[in-house]
């Protein structure tokens, strides 16, 4: 079926329209990027469950008390935990502005991402293997 079988169906014509699509486009890269930051979340808390803990998320701040602990829930370095909560902050901002996320903090997101998942899995075998089995 062709798209101008479609029309009256499921789909309408449109004028093209630029703007729209680099919105699109954005909300797209934003998504990209949200769902590195989301998984450093997510290992973020399951390294604070690890150790017997999890955030009050009723209070402000439980995204931030995530990641500022992983010092001492992974081992991770201060610079990293740095970084990793500055990938937070500008996603927050994107979130409330609309402003699109870079490509070079998207790529930051997937590198960090990645690597706090490999941090986090020799930190478990080497402390708590039994909650990897």
């Amino acid at each position: 079926m062709s798209l101008q079988n479609l029309i009256g169906v499921s789909l309408e014509t449109i004028e093209v329209d630029g703007a729209a699509i680099r919105r699109l486009l954005a909300a797209a890269e934003r998504n990209i990027a949200d769902s590195h930051v989301k998984a450093i979340m997510q290992l973020a808390n399951a390294a604070l469950q690890a150790n017997g803990f999890r955030t009050l998320t009723s209070r402000p701040g439980h995204h931030s008390t995530m990641i500022q602990v992983l010092n001492q829930t992974a081992g991770l370095d201060n610079p990293t935990v740095i970084l990793l909560d500055a990938l937070r902050k500008q996603r927050n901002l994107a979130d409330y502005s609309g402003d699109p996320i870079s490509a070079s903090t998207a790529e930051d997101c997937t590198r960090q991402a990645e690597s706090l998942f490999e941090v986090l899995r020799h930190w478990l075998s080497d402390n708590n293997p039994e909650l990897l089995k």
